[in-house]
C-alpha cells in the first residue's frame, strides 16, 4: 500500500491538507478558506506570474503564461482539469481528486475566470476519483458548468491533444501539432488543459496570495523503489534527492528513475542534486510529474531501464511509424542486454537512437524511451559493459517479461475514505508522520 506521509514541517499553503486519508467535503473546504478570497482574475494572474508557478503535469510550463495564452486567443475558451495520470510511478493526481476534489474544482473555476471560460471539464480514468468529483459538484454552488469525462487508462491518454480528442468524442490519442489546444481545442475553442495539482496550487494562491512563493515552490512527490512501501508526500523545492531517498526508506540508493519515465536514470552522485527544476534540467534530468523510483544498492539499472522501455513500447499509441519502430528497437536492445545476447554494437545503436529520435513523434512517448536509453549509457556505462556477452549479473532480479513492465513499475493509489466510510469503520488510512 502507498502511505501518505505528512511532513514534520508542512509547507505553507500545502496541498496535502490536514486529513489526506479522508475526502474533504464542501463544508470542510470552506472552513479552511476555500471558494473564498477577494483575489480578482487579473490580480491572480499577476501573483501566479510573480511566483513562477510551473505546471505539475510533467513539462513544467509556467502556469501564468499558459493561462494568458488561452485568454488572449479570443472567443470563449474552455478549461480542463487533467487528472489522467499515465505515469505508472505516480499517484498524486488520483489521490488529489479522491481526497480534495473541491480544491481542484476551485482551481478550475479560478482558471475559468482568468481565461474567460464559461464551461469546464474534469478528465480522468479513475472510477473512484470520478465518483468523488461528482459528489463534490453536487455539494457546491455551480460557479462553472463542469462535466466529468472518463477515459480508459493508458500512458498517452493524458497528453493534452489526446484529452481534447477524447472530450470531443474521439479516441484518447495524441494528434499532430500545430494547432495546440490553446490555439484550437475542445469544440474548436481555445482550451486550457491543466494538471489537477497545478489547479490546486492556483486555488491556494487565490486564497493566500501572501504565500504565493511557498505554494509555487513546493510539490507533491511519489517515492518508490526497493522493499520500502511507496510514499506520497509534499516537499519544498531545495530538498536533495538523497534526503528523499532516506525519508522513503532507501538510504543506500544507488540512483533513481526520475520524473516518472521522462527524467531518465541518474546515478548515486546525482542524488546530491536539489529538487529544483532548473538544477535538475542542468544535470540532464527532470522532476516531471514528481514520481521518483530509487534504485537500491545492488539493483540492476539495466533491468530498470528494460522495464521502463518495455512499458513505453507496449503503451505506444501506434499512430506514428517512427514511434512504433523506435520504441520497439530500444526495447529489444535493452532486453538483449539483460539476456546477455546483445552485440558489441548495442551501446552505439542505443546512443544513436537517444540522439536522433526525440521530437519525431506526435507526443513525448518516444522522447521518454530515447531519454531512458541515453541516460542508461551516461549514468551507468559500467553496468552496460558488464551485460555485453553475458546475462544480467543481478541474479536476484526478475527477468523482464512481456506485459509485466507496467505492473512492476506501478504504484497503488492511497486509500481515501469518505466521511460515511470513516464513521462506519472508525479507522482511517494510516498516515505516517516524518521527514521530509
Amino acid at each position: 500500500m502507498t502511505t501518505i506521509r505528512l511532513p514534520t514541517t508542512p509547507p505553507p499553503g500545502g496541498v496535502l491538507g490536514a486529513t489526506p486519508g479522508l475526502t474533504e467535503d464542501a463544508e470542510a473546504y470552506r472552513a479552511t478558506g476555500g471558494y473564498a478570497g477577494a483575489t480578482c482574475p487579473d490580480e491572480l494572474l499577476q501573483h501566479l506570474s510573480a511566483s513562477g508557478l510551473r505546471g505539475r503535469g510533467g513539462a513544467g510550463f509556467p502556469a501564468a503564461v499558459k493561462l494568458a495564452a488561452v485568454r488572449d486567443r479570443g472567443g470563449v475558451p474552455v478549461v480542463v482539469a487533467n487528472g489522467e495520470e499515465g505515469e505508472p510511478g505516480s499517484v498524486k493526481d488520483r489521490w488529489l481528486l479522491r481526497a480534495r476534489p473541491h480544491l481542484v474544482l476551485d482551481g478550475l473555476a479560478r482558471a475559468a475566470a482568468v481565461t474567460g471560460a464559461v464551461r469546464g471539464y474534469v478528465y480522468l480514468s479513475d472510477p473512484v476519483a470520478a465518483d468523488r468529483v461528482r459528489r463534490a459538484l453536487a455539494e457546491r454552488e455551480p460557479r462553472l458548468l463542469v462535466e466529468v469525462v472518463e477515459t480508459a487508462h493508458t500512458y498517452v491518454a493524458g497528453e493534452e491533444s489526446a484529452v481534447v480528442r477524447r472530450i470531443d468524442g474521439g479516441p484518447a490519442l495524441p494528434t499532430a501539432k500545430p494547432p495546440r489546444p490553446f490555439e484550437r481545442g475542445v469544440g474548436g475553442a481555445p482550451t486550457l488543459v491543466s494538471n489537477v495539482e497545478t489547479l490546486a496550487r492556483i486555488a491556494l494562491t487565490a486564497a493566500r496570495p501572501d504565500l504565493r512563493q511557498a505554494i509555487a515552490r513546493s510539490t507533491l512527490v511519489t517515492l518508490s523503489g526497493g522493499s520500502a512501501a511507496p510514499v506520497l508526500t509534499e516537499v519544498a523545492y531545495g530538498v536533495t534527492l538523497r534526503a528523499l531517498a532516506a525519508a522513503h526508506g532507501t538510504p543506500d540508493a544507488a540512483g533513481a528513475l526520475m520524473g516518472g519515465l521522462f527524467g531518465g536514470l541518474v546515478d548515486a552522485l546525482a542524488l546530491d542534486l536539489p529538487l529544483e527544476p532548473e538544477a535538475l534540467a542542468a544535470a540532464g534530468t527532470a522532476l516531471g510529474c514528481g514520481a521518483i523510483r530509487f534504485l537500491t544498492a545492488g539493483a540492476c539499472p539495466v533491468r530498470t531501464a528494460a522495464d521502463a522501455v518495455g512499458h513505453l513500447a507496449a503503451e505506444s499509441a501506434r499512430q506514428c511509424g517512427v514511434c512504433v519502430s523506435g520504441t520497439a528497437a530500444i526495447r529489444d536492445a535493452v532486453h538483449a542486454l539483460t539476456a546477455g545476447t546483445a552485440g558489441p554494437d548495442t551501446p552505439a545503436r542505443l546512443d544513436r537512437w537517444a540522439q536522433g529520435l526525440p521530437g519525431r513523434g506526435a507526443c513525448g512517448l518516444l522522447d521518454a524511451a530515447a531519454g531512458i536509453a541515453g541516460s542508461l549509457l551516461y549514468a551507468f556505462p559500467e553496468h552496460v559493459r558488464s551485460h555485453l556477452g553475458g546475462p544480467c549479473p543481478d541474479r536476484g532480479a526478475a527477468a523482464p517479461t512481456a506485459g509485466g513492465h507496467g505492473r512492476r513499475l506501478a504504484v497503488p493509489v492511497p486509500e481515501v475514505a469518505t466521511a460515511a466510510e470513516d464513521d462506519r469503520t472508525a479507522t482511517r488510512t494510516p498516515v505516517l508522520k516524518g521527514t521530509p
